[in-house]
């Protein structure tokens, strides 16, 4: 365990037998930003019957160039007769087109006069028509299991009259915070005391990971207390978060009591920030296995381990691969830095222009300077012993997505 292992090594051991939540029957209007436990196909053909694009006139491209007398008017929502030839009808966006038309002038190409409309010439069959089925056709795939439901995917949903989905129980979480020195905002500070930053970062983003909070919790200075703590933490959980504690130092203990409870399966990685990170399982309740992340207390450390390896076990647990992985831009460094036996996640601001992406990095990367996650919009990753100079390309995980 004391050789530094790599990121990859502790994503195979964090998302290893990984088994998903339970599902759910949610309604759609509650199910906005849950994913979806099973397929679902379409009921109904989008749209439901041929339709106007625009404002206009309907008729047969055959009669295009003549003037025709209007037969009919079609508003939404209104039933269209059939057209007769020689005739056109005015019809409004989303009308149906009616039976013997085939295409639709837009209102502004057509001249009436006398309830007669001067056509042009050369009007293509299937002009400003959406045919029926051209979004979904019935009995189609409307949305795949592991589809998380934004805005996109809940009015698909609506638009085949589907008012509740099967969807995965949000992950729950047990977020303790190590430290006697650590106090919540509102309290006087003490000598030598300082405000929980890491809790509501945290919580944020467990529930932008799709996650809840269900519990919360301090964990005392002292081995008893901590293996207490960890203990009655996963009979509540499907995954336990610490923030602090997994270092070396005399009053870390929570490797110590990860390794008596349960297993400890990655210590300490080849990453800056974020070296001191604990992986492993605690005993949930029946029996049941519950994963267990112990992210470093500085902020950034722990910003930085949310985002690598919090996202993708939370997307994981509920079938979500859009959870897996952050997009990767290729950016051209403006900076220059020079890394040794560990990969560094830098912050960075990336520029987009018209001769490419360019990523600035924040000054200071100290894993204190919390105020440089703020405006990031992505993490630089910079190879365990290699060198930067401005100009040279470079991989950038962006963070500006749910």
């Amino acid at each position: 365990m004391a050789e530094l292992q790599t990121v990859e090594a502790a994503l195979a051991a964090l998302l290893r037998d990984v088994t998903t939540t339970p599902a759910e029957l949610l309604p759609c209007e509650a199910a906005a930003g849950r994913v979806l436990a099973e397929a679902i196909e379409a009921r109904l053909d989008v749209p439901a019957f041929d339709n106007s694009a625009m404002d206009g006139y309907a008729l047969h491209h055959r009669d295009a160039g003549k003037r025709l007398p209007i037969a009919q008017r079609i508003a939404a929502g209104s039933p269209a007769r059939p057209l007769a030839p020689g005739t056109c009808a005015r019809i409004f966006t989303g009308g149906e087109i009616p039976p013997g038309a085939d295409c639709v002038v837009m209102q502004e190409r057509v001249e009436v006069e006398a309830e007669l409309a001067a056509i042009p010439p050369d009007i293509p069959a299937g002009d400003n028509v959406r045919l029926r089925g051209r979004d979904v056709a019935c009995g189609d795939s409307l949305l795949s299991a592991g589809e998380r439901l934004e805005a996109a995917a809940l009015g698909h949903l609506a638009g085949q009259g589907i008012t509740e989905v099967m969807v995965r129980r949000r992950p729950r979480v047990a977020l303790l915070s190590t430290g006697d020195e650590i106090i919540d905002p509102g309290r006087p500070l003490a000598p030598g005391q300082i405000y929980n930053s890491n809790r509501p970062m945290l919580r944020r983003l467990i529930e932008r990971f799709g996650a809840e909070l269900t519990l919360v919790a301090s964990i005392p200075d002292d081995p008893a207390g901590t293996r207490e703590t960890l203990g009655a933490a996963a009979l509540e959980a499907d995954l336990v978060i610490s923030t602090g504690g997994v270092s070396v130092g005399e009053e870390d203990h929570v490797k110590a009591a990860l390794e008596s409870l349960g297993q400890l399966d990655l210590w300490r990685l080849a990453i800056r920030p974020g070296k001191p990170l604990a992986l492993g399982r605690l005993p949930g309740r029946e029996g049941r296995e519950v994963h267990f992340v112990g992210l470093p207390g500085n902020p950034v450390s722990c910003f930085v381990g949310a985002w690598i390896f919090l996202r993708p076990l939370l997307g994981a647990l509920q079938g979500c691969p859009a959870l897996a992985d952050l997009p990767c831009l290729q950016a051209r460094a403006d900076f220059s830095t020079r890394t040794g036996p560990r990969r560094h996640y830098m912050r960075v601001v990336l520029e987009f222009g018209g001769d490419g992406i360019v990523a600035r990095a924040f000054r200071d990367q100290n894993s204190g300077v919390l105020s440089s996650c703020i405006s990031a919009d992505a993490l630089a990753v910079i190879p365990a012993d290699s060198r930067v100079e401005p100009g040279d390309p470079i991989d950038c995980l962006w963070l500006r997505v749910e």
